[in-house]
């Protein structure tokens, strides 16, 4: 009659071998046959092994399997942690319950025992611990270097001013989680940063908005104030905004500014809706002074609906001296911020950041005209926003128009 062999004896024979000891040794010090603990090591299906070490990867056989003081990450599971879930798992307790035990969500636990599980079904803790081991050990390709249709589509989007983390968004949007058609921005700009990271054009790394070739630490940029303090005594304030336009769930408050081109010879205004981000680029040929700055503010948003243009936020420049021409003709209130504030236009300093990929600095801005900044401002508009789910400005500002037609 077949002998019954307790659970906890294979147990202990499979966690003596992640241990380094030789199976035929484990097997002495467990009692039992060596045909019985190579048929467990073998339904466990962890590693390779010799029958005369331990599991494969060791030192002499020995493996250490938790390294005190090596700064791990809190989130790995250890071979403690491991330990209990075995014994959770035998005991038929929920994944939540083991959870609460370590201190892991019940979802950690249910993918550790799906990876880690052996052909047979059991879970041992040394064993998956052995087994993750491994897994973290084996070097894994790097993804733009085994799909180059996934290089072009990428080179194509940067080549139109998309930043890596707007790409990852999209390609996340579009694929499912695990597919080759996705990667993490972090993957696009180790590929643009790290040679031989991967198959993109080495010169792509000009589309970035910072056009940097290399990583560098970000210290922050300090921009001073702009002359003209004096002229707004008696304009409005930040401060004096209503509350609803901090929220953002009132559209039809803009915020605006100049980018300026070589020795701030020619400019370029921006407007960009806060709710919606939609932009609007003022064609300033030749000057760009009060007067230049109210025509083409008053010209481009007249074409706007009254409920679209409730406020304008603007820096203390001397370029928009002439506001109270714009509040009379537009009907639009216009705040200025604090002296050396632009951060309080946070949404028209982000824009402005991603139009420098078409107004570069250190240009002549002068010779796009009135086409070219409406082409500019179209291809920005149409452009999907991760702060808007992905839609774009135009498909948000076009909703506001069909609610109220």
């Amino acid at each position: 009659m077949r002998r019954s062999i307790p659970y906890e004896t294979r147990e202990e024979l499979l966690e003596l071998v992640c241990l380094g000891m030789p199976l035929v040794r484990a097997a002495v010090a467990m009692g039992v046959s060596r045909d019985s603990a190579e048929r467990w090591w073998r339904e466990s299906g962890v590693v390779e092994l010799d029958p005369q070490m331990g599991a494969r990867g060791g030192v002499g056989g020995t493996v250490p399997l938790s390294c005190p003081g090596t700064g791990q990450q809190r989130r790995m599971l250890t071979s403690e942690d491991r330990a209990v879930i075995a014994a959770g798992v035998k005991a038929k307790w929920s994944y939540a319950r083991i959870g609460t035990a370590i201190g892991r969500d019940k979802s950690v636990i249910c993918r550790e025992v799906a990876r880690n599980r052996g052909p047979d079904g059991s879970y041992v803790g040394a064993v998956a611990h052995r087994q993750a081991h491994e897994r973290r050990k084996r070097e894994k390709g790097f993804r733009l270097v085994e799909n180059p249709h996934l290089c072009r589509r990428i080179e194509e989007w940067m080549d139109q001013g998309w930043s890596p983390k707007l790409i990852a968004l999209v390609l996340a949007a579009d694929h499912p989680r695990g597919s080759m058609g996705r990667v993490s921005h972090e993957t696009i700009y180790q590929a643009l940063y790290v040679q031989t990271r991967g198959k993109l054009r080495a010169d792509l790394h000009k589309q970035l908005s910072l056009k940097r070739s290399a990583r560098k630490h970000r210290d922050g940029e300090h921009r001073g104030g702009k002359p003209g303090g004096s002229a707004y005594v008696n304009a409005f304030k930040i401060s004096d905004r209503p509350a609803e336009v901090e929220d953002r769930a009132v559209p039809g408050h803009w915020e605006g500014d100049l980018i300026l081109g070589t020795a701030c010879g020619s400019a370029v205004g921006t407007l960009v809706e806060r709710s919606t981000r939609f932009t609007i680029l003022l064609h300033l040929p030749g000057r760009h002074d009060a007067d230049s700055v109210a025509e083409a503010m008053v010209r481009e948003m007249s074409r706007l609906p009254d409920h679209l243009r409730r406020s304008i936020t603007w820096d203390r420049g001397s370029e928009l001296a002439a506001y109270e021409r714009i509040q009379l003709e537009l009907g639009t209130p216009v705040y200025f911020c604090d002296p050396h504030s632009p951060w309080q236009r946070g949404t028209n300093e982000n824009t402005n950041r991603l139009l420098r990929f078409w107004l570069e600095k250190g240009t002549d801005l002068s010779v796009h005209t009135a086409e070219d900044l409406q082409r500019i401002a179209d291809t920005l508009n149409k452009r999907p926003r991760p702060t808007l789910d992905l839609q774009t400005p135009a498909q948000r500002l076009n909703q506001l128009l069909t609610q109220t037609a």
